[in-house]
């Protein structure tokens, strides 16, 4: 079901410019020239070199508000292409002011003109939206379209942390990973049940886990 428009959704994001950097040219027909002025990197967007983290699917923001709140040495960007949801984070995200989180509004398949070559450390793919259905298995975040995209802008030591509820998901994700030259290590198939520490929950995840269903995790790093 589609989530209602919120009141004032315009105005309110708005008031939380501070608070979000600008995806340019998200558009597969545009040929407008990319410009310098809206890349992003820790030293641009942050004023310091600590290492970049990137969240692909932010949702409402709590994970990644409880990261940068966790973790002060290390700059995170939140990515949500959906406005509606993107709102709530920003908004909190105004109160709090904490200074290494930015917000993005923006679609996975831009992120090249968002950031340069190596320069993202980590990126985070928390409870993405599995597309259950075969023909539309391009548009999961671990298709190889999307693999080739994070590639290009992480590091030659970065990782990616996936997590999921989607056990089909997971075994697709897996499998992508492998056929196209990514490691995988700490790989678990009942999370909050393996003894891993450090674990920050989504909001998704505190449902699910409520529910006693299995959380799946894996590492992937590039080879």
């Amino acid at each position: 079901m589609r989530m209602r428009r919120k009141k004032n959704l315009d105005e309110r994001l708005e008031k939380c410019r501070g608070s979000m950097l600008y995806m340019q040219c998200q558009n597969e027909h545009a040929n407008d020239p990319l410009s310098e002025e809206f890349f992003a990197d820790s030293r641009k967007t942050f004023g310091n070199d600590n290492p970049l983290y990137l969240e692909i699917g932010c949702g409402k923001g709590g994970f990644a508000i409880e990261f940068a709140r966790q973790n002060p040495d290390i700059n995170l960007i939140a990515v949500e292409k959906t406005p509606n949801v993107l709102i709530t984070g920003m908004e909190a995200q105004e109160e709090l002011k904490l200074p290494n989180l930015k917000f993005c509004m923006g679609q996975a398949e831009y992120l090249c003109h968002l950031f340069h070559e190596n320069t993202i450390d980590r990126i985070f793919l928390n409870f993405s939206c599995p597309f259950p259905k075969n023909h539309y298995a391009a548009h999961r975040l671990t298709h190889e379209r999307f693999l080739e995209i994070y590639r290009a802008i992480m590091k030659p030591e970065a990782e990616i942390h996936q997590k999921t509820d989607n056990m089909h998901f997971f075994e697709f994700s897996v499998e992508k990973f492998s056929q196209n030259g990514f490691g995988l290590k700490n790989v678990s198939l009942d999370l909050h049940n393996s003894g891993f520490e450090g674990n920050i929950m989504t909001e998704y995840e505190k449902r699910f886990a409520g529910l006693g269903q299995p959380i799946y995790r894996l590492e992937a790093f590039l080879r």
